[in-house]
C-alpha cells in the first residue's frame, strides 16, 4: 500500500500578479506612514514583517514589529514635557482600558488631575491615576525627577512636596527601574528618512515589475479570446 500526500496550487498568473501588487501597496503603505510619523512626538517606526509564505497569502502574510529604539530628544518649551531617554512607555488611563505611550507631554486639569494631552489620566507606578494635592499656580512649580517622582512646590511651606512617581514599563508591563526622564524634554520619532526612502525603492520596482507581468498576462489572454471568438 502506497500513501500519497500534498498540497497542489494551481493560479494564474494575473492572480499572482494581483496578489502581489496587493502586497506591495501594503508595503508601501507602512513606510509612508512612518514618513509621516518622521516629526510626532513620540511615534515609533514600524517595521513590516513578511512571511516566508506572502507569494501565496499576499497581504495575510504581511504583519509589522515596532521598533522601540529611542528617538531623537530635543529641548521644549513646556516645562511639562518629559522624555524617556531609554526604552519604555508611560501608562495612562484610557476608556479602553490602560494604555502605553511615548508621548510625555503632560498637563494638569483645575482639579489637580495630572493628564496627557487627550485629557486621559496619566497613571502612577502603584497603577493609580497621579493627583496633584496642590495645583500650581505655575507649570514651573512641578518638578520631575529622571526616576519618574514627581514634587509640587508648596507656597505655604516654601518646599518641594512629593505626589506620586510616574509608571513607566517595557512593552510586556515590567517596570522599568531608571527610566532617565527629562523634563523639559520631547521624544521624537526614530524614523530615518533616509532609511525609508532607500526601502521604499525595490518595493517601488517589485510593484512595477508585476504591473508589467500583469499587463502582458492581460493583453495574451485577450488576444487569445479574440483568436478564439474568430473561430
Amino acid at each position: 500500500m502506497k500513501l500519497y500526500g500534498g498540497v497542489n496550487l494551481i493560479e494564474s498568473g494575473l492572480t499572482n500578479s494581483i496578489r502581489a501588487m496587493h502586497l506591495q501597496s501594503e508595503l508601501l503603505a507602512i513606510s509612508n506612514e512612518n514618513v509621516n510619523g518622521f516629526d510626532k512626538v513620540g511615534y515609533q517606526r514600524k517595521d513590516p514583517v513578511v512571511s516566508s509564505f506572502s507569494e501565496f497569502l499576499g497581504v495575510h502574510g504581511l504583519s509589522t514589529a515596532v521598533d522601540d529604539k529611542v528617538g531623537r530628544i530635543s529641548t521644549s518649551e513646556s516645562p511639562l514635557d518629559c522624555a524617556i531617554a531609554k526604552k519604555g512607555y508611560f501608562q495612562y488611563l484610557s476608556p479602553d482600558g490602560v494604555r502605553l505611550t511615548r508621548d510625555g507631554r503632560f498637563r494638569y486639569d483645575k482639579d489637580g488631575n495630572f493628564l496627557t494631552l487627550d485629557n486621559a489620566k496619566v497613571l502612577a507606578n502603584d497603577g493609580t491615576p497621579i493627583k496633584l494635592h496642590i495645583v500650581p499656580k505655575q507649570d514651573t512649580d512641578i518638578k520631575i525627577k529622571e526616576n519618574g517622582d514627581i514634587s509640587v512646590f508648596n507656597y505655604k511651606t516654601g518646599k518641594l512636596e512629593y505626589v506620586a512617581t510616574l509608571s513607566v514599563v517595557s512593552s510586556n508591563g515590567v517596570a522599568v527601574l531608571n527610566p532617565d526622564i527629562k523634563q523639559g524634554y520631547n521624544e521624537f520619532s526614530n524614523v530615518s528618512l533616509a532609511t525609508e526612502f532607500l526601502e521604499i525603492m525595490p518595493i517601488k520596482r517589485n510593484f512595477d515589475a508585476n504591473r508589467q507581468m500583469f499587463i502582458m498576462q492581460n493583453n495574451l489572454l485577450s488576444s487569445a479570446l479574440q483568436e478564439l471568438g474568430k473561430a
